[in-house]
């Protein structure tokens, strides 16, 4: 069976999956479907750290110059949580479906143990948080597999875990296996910044400053300005912004509070200065944005 069958019995499945009401999911919580029969314009997202496969329509990622393509051919892996602008091309004949594995950082370390000091395993240096790899056929097999033990929740809950191991190890030992290893290695200037982004993402509401920011990473502010940005390719203040955009803009569409009570709740002190900032980074106004979302 050709790589492009296989794909069209995949999408077939995701959709069948999404449709039925599916305990299987519940036994795996790091797994997500995904399925779209409608374009998505350029628009701001943020990704948590994680593994998108898809197998059929494509997405065009864009964050400062970089450009980057995932789809039937190419996986994107994410290895820090990072706001970038997200296009998506799907129609009702060639729709968007795939999976999203959210990656545990416990089971990530457990098989970097089994593998121990091999002399076979050389992962290539990388310091970017965003890559996008070929889809080989070892890893597609594998999700074709997860897909299948997706049918029956007593499979899933049983054999889930080791086929999700078992894409870590392909993508471990693949020409992005550097991206997942500098997850868990320590002193690296990638683990470093890391290090940082974790501290933002748990005190995003309070005033921080570069400095601190620098201190946490044990650099100078000109050091850590440059690595910061060789891993997320936007400056840490622009970070800090968008990351309290996004969570901002979360807390108005799933929440139902009102933009200025989001605004405060994220750390800013003007409502004024917040809908300024909210309608130039996602082009609507936050009230546009919720009528938008409705109409969706």
């Amino acid at each position: 069976m050709n790589r492009k069958t296989i794909c069209q019995q995949l999408t077939q499945k995701i959709n069948r999956l999404m449709q039925n009401e599916n305990d299987a999911l519940q036994a795996l919580p790091n797994v997500r479907l995904l399925y779209g029969a409608r374009p998505n314009a350029r628009t701001p997202v943020m990704y948590e750290p994680g593994i998108v496969i898809l197998f059929s329509g494509h997405k065009t990622g864009y964050i400062n110059d970089r450009v980057f393509r995932y789809d039937a051919n190419e996986y994107l892996l994410l290895t820090v949580p990072l706001p970038f602008e997200c296009e998506t091309f799907a129609t009702p004949e060639v729709p968007l479906a795939g999976m999203r594995i959210n990656i545990d950082i416990l089971q990530l370390q457990d098989l970097l143990m089994d593998i121990g000091e091999d002399d076979l395993f050389h992962p290539q240096a990388c310091s970017t948080g965003i890559n996008s790899a070929e889809l080989s056929e070892e890893i597609l097999c594998a999700v074709e597999r997860l897909l299948d033990v997706l049918e029956r929740p007593l499979d899933a809950r049983i054999l889930g875990k080791q086929i999700i191991r078992e894409i870590l190890y392909h993508i471990l030992t693949g020409p992005r296996g550097g991206a997942l290893l500098a997850l868990v290695s320590r002193q690296t200037h990638f683990s470093l910044i890391s290090r940082v982004l974790r501290r933002i993402e748990t005190q995003y509401t309070e005033s921080l400053s570069v400095d601190q920011l620098a201190a946490e990473a044990n650099m100078s502010v000109s050091a850590f300005h440059h690595n910061f940005k060789s891993v997320t390719s936007t400056s840490p203040l622009q970070y800090l912004k968008s990351y309290r955009l996004h969570k901002a803009r979360m807390l108005i569409l799933h929440d139902g509070l009102k933009a200025s009570t989001a605004a405060v709740r994220v750390g800013y002190e003007s409502a004024s200065q917040f809908s300024r900032e909210f309608k130039r980074y996602f082009g609507v106004t936050p009230g546009e944005d919720v009528a938008r979302m409705r109409t969706m």
